[in-house]
């Protein structure tokens, strides 16, 4: 088997997608010149990221007994990237949020370019539609890339039956997210098991298990193979999020690119908050649930209602998780049957993900 490293693959990766966004863009130019921007806000988007689940679809493809410079493989973290993309589109929307990674949402773009243009009718309109729209195409092209390769391989049927399945999950954990936020639970043991929900199907399955079982599948693996994949993957994508959700309320905006406390601000019923209603005293809880549903008509600032969450407890609760789940992941990356860089390479990936910063 061909050594290569993930900077060889994250390499191979940027410079195969940019390739096909080029393409889509030259299609999208085809039809009509002003429909540029529905494709290269696209590529914009994916121009800079973690690349987690390309990255584990990679090393989940080795451990199969891929070879890691097998140009199907990179079409298949592709299009992983490209779902991505379209989650992430997609969840500005949802969320209102303004920025992604230090720069506009793309539906804040599509709004700006309005703005500059002087078009008619509301801008913000303009922006959410435009946006929706790009979504639907990365979602699109994610699916027709994924096709493609799986149709490439001879374990086409079990491969496609996982990505449909990641598919669904994450509209399916959207939603529930969005519901969390509209019908609020006074039972805080309710509110932790909705969160936990929403964390384990809108993000944890999709960041690292759906990903690492996919490159998996399309290598040939076994069940036994997957369940074991699995043990490993599963509590590492509850800790990523865990992780991600900490970052949304505590996390230095220099380094995440999203403003302080932009999940407060967008009213998110994480995990978190639910150990911190769980411990508040009755009015605080209050002014945690008021300022969460109208934070614009708070008297409170982002930094005091940081400064409540940490004094609930809840911050150290939520870390003590994520520890306790970096080491079942680690206990069972230990398990796994690997080659000594493909262990090596998901020690690394690991580390990364379960001490970031951003």
């Amino acid at each position: 088997m061909t050594t290569l490293d993930a900077s060889w693959f994250c390499t191979q990766l940027e410079a195969r997608m940019q390739e096909l966004l080029a393409d889509y863009r030259s299609q999208a130019t085809t039809i009509a010149q002003a429909s540029d921007p529905l494709v290269s806000s696209i590529a914009k988007l994916v121009e800079s990221g973690k690349r987690l689940r390309a990255l584990l679809a990679w090393w989940g493809w080795q451990g199969a007994g891929g070879e890691a410079d097998d140009p199907r493989i990179i079409d298949a973290g592709v299009s992983l990237e490209l779902f991505q993309a379209a989650a992430l589109i997609h969840d500005d929307v949802l969320d209102r949020s303004d920025t992604r990674r230090g720069q506009p949402s793309v539906h804040k773009s599509f709004e700006h370019l309005h703005h500059e243009n002087r078009w008619a009718q509301d801008g913000a309109h303009f922006g959410v539609s435009a946006a929706i729209l790009a979504g639907d195409v990365a979602l699109g092209m994610s699916e027709e890339v994924f096709s493609t390769t799986a149709d490439a391989t001879a374990f086409a049927a079990p491969a496609r039956e996982a990505f449909h399945a990641m598919r669904f999950e994450v509209m399916t954990g959207q939603y529930l997210d969005i519901l969390a936020e509209a019908n609020i639970p006074d039972d805080p043991a309710v509110a932790l098991e909705q969160a936990r929900t929403v964390l384990q199907y809108k993000s944890a399955h999709y960041s690292a298990v759906w990903p690492f079982e996919i490159g998996a599948l399309l290598a040939g693996a076994d069940e036994t193979t997957l369940r074991a994949y699995r043990e490993f993957s599963l509590p590492l994508g509850l800790a990523f999020q865990l992780g991600d959700d900490l970052l949304g309320v505590f996390g230095d905006p220099e380094l995440t690119g999203k403003p302080s406390g932009d999940d407060l601000l967008e009213g998110k019923r994480t995990e978190l908050v639910a150990h911190a209603l769980a411990n508040l005293t009755e009015d605080d809880a209050q002014m945690l649930n008021n300022f969460l549903m109208q934070p614009e008509a708070s008297p409170y600032t982002v930094e005091e209602v940081q400064q409540l969450i940490q004094s609930s407890g809840a911050k150290d609760t939520v870390e003590a998780e994520i520890r306790r789940l970096g080491e079942q992941t680690y206990a069972a990356l230990d398990r796994l049957q690997l080659t000594g860089s493909v262990r090596t390479g998901l020690q690394t990936l690991v580390a990364g993900l379960l001490g970031r910063q951003r």
